[in-house]
């Protein structure tokens, strides 16, 4: 991915159709400063972005919300300190393995999640892709996602994946199955070695690699599968699909209580608690839940594929 490209091509969505010199007075620059930030000759920082952004009416405290809601209120006007939100999404990620998956070095994402450097649009681009593997997903939110060519055909495959997801659930699954060494230390594909390790069906392992296949998630090469990009789905979605997915996956865990592996952990607390105790629990499932998120984004080599289930349930008056 180049990212210069992408900022660039962001950067002109955001001017929309004003002149670059109009857009550069708006902003309160003396210079024209569009024409080189379009040129990728030099960058606004990400949040000198989200500043220009917000001026010219794009709601971004609604893009930080629609991208992550649990961590959006690190994002705020009018500063956007932007280490704040990031060090939050990357959750206990170490600076190191950022660094090792992407083209920055430690010393320079060290500065920028502690704000002693502003990090440019195109390193912030790139810095979120690591942390979330969802960076189109941010810049949807913030301007067309046609206006940006270099994030599209990612986007729309994640896109369809995430079509996929929602129509044939186990498609997940297989696919983290298939990101596994002993999947991939094969010669070949062997049809019921993913629904082996799941524990379903020939056929639902058949409907789950169509489906990948047409959504373009897959491509078949010779006798082997191969992922054309590693992809992080979100899974945000109108409420009774949601439902559904969490149906589906609640229906596999307790599939599993009644046979359970060695490996298995489930776990079960019935408590009462004050109302403001109740409030920190959800806090930290959802801590728990992102910094898992993280760890899983990060860890090398992979070897296992599992299921993390959350629930909390409440009975109030």
């Amino acid at each position: 991915m180049d990212w210069d490209l992408a900022a660039s091509q962001v950067l002109r969505a955001v001017r929309a159709g004003r002149s670059q010199v109009a857009f550069s007075r708006r902003l309160g620059y003396r210079s024209n400063v569009a024409c080189d930030w379009e040129a990728g000759r030099r960058f606004p920082t990400a949040a000198e972005t989200l500043r220009a952004c917000q001026r010219l009416r794009v709601d971004v405290a609604a893009a930080a919300a629609a991208f992550q809601p649990a961590c959006a209120h690190e994002l705020r006007a009018p500063d956007y300190s932007v280490e704040c939100w990031l060090d939050a999404l990357r959750g206990t990620t170490s600076v190191s393995a950022l660094a090792a998956r992407s083209s920055h070095s430690r010393y320079a994402i060290a500065r920028w999640l502690r704000g002693q450097t502003r990090p440019r649009l195109p390193d912030f681009l790139s810095l979120l892709e690591v942390i979330t593997g969802r960076a189109s997903d941010l810049v949807q939110h913030l301007v067309p996602i046609e206006s940006v060519p270099e994030l599209l055909a990612l986007h729309r495959q994640r896109a369809a994946a995430k079509r996929v997801a929602f129509d044939a659930p186990w498609s997940e699954a297989v696919m983290r199955v298939m990101e596994t060494t002993g999947y991939r230390q094969q010669a070949e594909h062997r049809p019921g070695y993913i629904a082996a390790r799941l524990g379903i069906s020939r056929d639902q392992e058949q409907e789950a690699l169509r489906s990948l296949e047409q959504a373009k998630v897959l491509v078949r090469k010779g006798k082997r599968f191969v992922e054309l990009d590693p992809l992080t789905v979100d899974t945000d979605a109108p409420a009774f699909e949601l439902n559904r997915l969490k149906a589906h996956w609640t229906q596999t865990c307790l599939q599993r209580l009644a046979a359970p592996r060695p490996a298995d952990w489930l776990g079960y607390n019935v408590i009462s608690t004050s109302e403001a105790d109740l409030d920190r629990i959800r806090d930290v499932l959802r801590r728990a839940f992102r910094e898992i998120r993280a760890i899983a984004a990060a860890s090398q080599p992979v070897q296992s594929a599992a299921l993390l289930n959350l629930q909390l349930v409440t009975w109030n008056d």
